[in-house]
């Protein structure tokens, strides 16, 4: 039986991925991404840098013959710049149809958090906003962070890596 006979199979694989993430660390914080945008975990590798492009994208790699940009998460989040190490790593995701690396100082683990430990962030004073952080997951006493994976980068960003590759 083929799976084009099997039209809830799809439904059934994102079923499957809602509400996991992927979950890393910068720093003491930990975020979470939706496991459904991430296509692979590599480790840090030799990034050509591109010039005038913004800090934060530190330039392309190489990936099995397929370009891909790759961004630094603690310098779009303005948080210090940490050296690379052994436990740094680069979280492929793709976002309509555009693969970006993220690179995170060390990735945790795969966690599925229930609907209802999933909350909005919370209303901070006027004129400050997290565009990053899509919702809050509680996991046990801790938090984390959960990322809107479309909003790490803008579309005119998006629209200069194209260009630039």
């Amino acid at each position: 039986m083929g799976d084009e006979l099997r039209p809830d199979l799809a439904l059934e694989e994102e079923d499957a991925q809602k509400n996991r993430f992927l979950v890393f660390s910068l720093g003491k914080e930990t975020y979470g991404i939706e496991i459904k945008y991430v296509t692979e975990i590599i480790g840090m590798q030799a990034v050509t840098e591109i010039p005038q492009l913004p800090e934060y994208v530190k330039g392309i790699i190489n990936l099995r013959g397929k370009i891909i940009p790759v961004t630094d998460v603690r310098l779009r989040f303005k948080k210090e710049s940490k050296e690379y190490n052994d436990r740094t790593c680069i979280i492929v995701i793709d976002i309509n149809e555009t693969s970006i690396g993220l690179i995170v100082d060390s990735v945790a683990e795969v966690l599925t958090i229930p609907e209802q430990d999933i909350v909005a962030p919370p209303q901070m004073n006027k004129g400050i906003s997290n565009r990053f952080i899509k919702s809050i997951g509680k996991v046990g006493s801790e938090v984390k962070l959960l990322l809107d994976c479309e909003k790490l980068l803008t579309e005119a960003e998006l629209e200069i890596l194209e260009e630039a590759l």
